[in-house]
């Protein structure tokens, strides 16, 4: 059975409320079709007295429902998302930094908390409003959109577009008359209207991002950061009997032991991720482990056999010094501390070297070991 998504028409406005109608009658002839099961208009106060005015007090999207058939909508107070200036005052129109800073933050907010919704799919017009309240509905939908959200243009032949009579094609034609510049008049058909809905792709990186800023500004300067930090990362190539890792474009040879150590910490990254519909690592720790819990893992010693190439004598005799000695931590913490002090030497690339070496992250009185790198980055032969 094919998912029912609860249809939000999100639609920013502002002196013309037509494009609010024509983007609900667009949908409806899709194929197949989409009912608009609620509407989100974000506006000015003067844009909210227009489309009140006209949609509502006039009947013109009762007249559209019934027309065509669709599901009952209604336009009420809590349909009309409206930015505040720092007096909690609402904003008459949208002419200063200010303005365009408030109407940002409030696009993007609306569009986080109904994506944050899995029942819901969005239908955003940039068609209305300003142009720089579209940027901001487009934007939005890049740093919190889903798979199922679509962004759309409305496109309306001129002779109909931004005609103060005219807010969807009805089914029997009529007759619309504009006034010319000189002083003449037009006689218009609405079986000659044309309405298209062009929807824009976008870049969806909801999923790939971890955000946590509340204004614009705030989510694009960390999401840049977060870009910034994946696409820069390099790869680790490590293939084991070579005793070989290649970091990048940098060649690193690793004693057996520390080899073993650096190849299990590594692989932490893939056995012990607890998020692994997460695209990205980013900052998250939690495959970090213990040196109780590495000294333990097998895959230490299944890497000491594959680095000496099948060698069962060298990696008995290694598990006989490991168990004989019981291992220190501090022994661990010594070959950790050379196996970073090599990595720095070989790297040339300081900006890579974080995500290369051993960290350590302290929680609750305990200490945790891994790497930074990203886990799709990490090849181990």
């Amino acid at each position: 059975m094919v998912k029912r998504f609860r249809e939000i028409l999100i639609a920013v406005t502002g002196l013309t409320p037509q494009v609010i109608t024509e983007t609900i009658y667009a949908l409806s002839q899709k194929k197949p079709p989409v009912i608009i099961d609620e509407i989100c208009i974000i506006t000015t106060t003067a844009g909210k007295k227009i489309i009140e005015d006209a949609l509502v007090k006039k009947g013109i999207l009762n007249q559209l429902i019934s027309e065509y058939n669709l599901k009952s909508i209604e336009i009420t107070e809590r349909s009309f998302i409206i930015g505040k200036d720092n007096n909690r005052t609402e904003i008459v129109d949208i002419i200063t930094e200010s303005d365009n800073e408030i109407i940002g933050d409030i696009i993007t907010s609306t569009i986080k908390r109904f994506a944050s919704d899995p029942e819901t799919r969005l239908h955003c017009s940039i068609a209305g409003g300003r142009k720089t309240m579209s940027f901001y509905l487009g934007a939005a939908l890049q740093l919190f959109g889903r798979p199922q959200d679509r962004l759309y243009h409305v496109l309306v032949n001129p002779d109909f577009e931004s005609n103060p009579d005219f807010f969807y094609k009805p089914k029997r034609n009529r007759t619309i008359e504009v006034k010319l510049k000189d002083g003449g008049i037009k006689r218009l058909n609405t079986r000659d209207a044309k309405i298209q809905l062009a929807e824009l792709p976008f870049i969806r990186l909801g999923d790939k991002l971890s955000l946590k800023g509340k204004s614009f500004r705030e989510l694009v300067e960390e999401g840049q950061k977060d870009i910034d930090m994946a696409t820069t990362q390099p790869e680790i190539y490590i293939a084991l009997d070579k005793r070989l890792i290649k970091i990048g474009k940098n060649i690193v040879r690793l004693p057996p032991v520390q080899l073993m150590v650096y190849a299990t910490l590594l692989k932490q990254k893939t056995v012990r991720c607890k998020y692994i519909e997460r695209s990205y690592c980013l900052d998250c720790c939690e495959c970090f482990i213990a040196l109780n819990e590495l000294i333990n893992d097998k895959n230490l010693m299944d890497f000491y056999l594959n680095i000496y190439q099948g060698n069962m004598e060298r990696k008995e005799k290694l598990e006989r010094s490991w168990k004989k000695k019981d291992i220190p931590s501090d022994l661990v913490r010594q070959i950790i501390s050379k196996i970073n002090k090599t990595l720095k030497d070989c790297l040339s690339e300081t900006s890579i070297i974080p995500y290369a070496l051993v960290k350590n992250v302290k929680e609750y009185g305990s200490t945790r070991y891994g790497i930074k790198i990203e886990k799709d980055k990490i090849n181990i032969e």
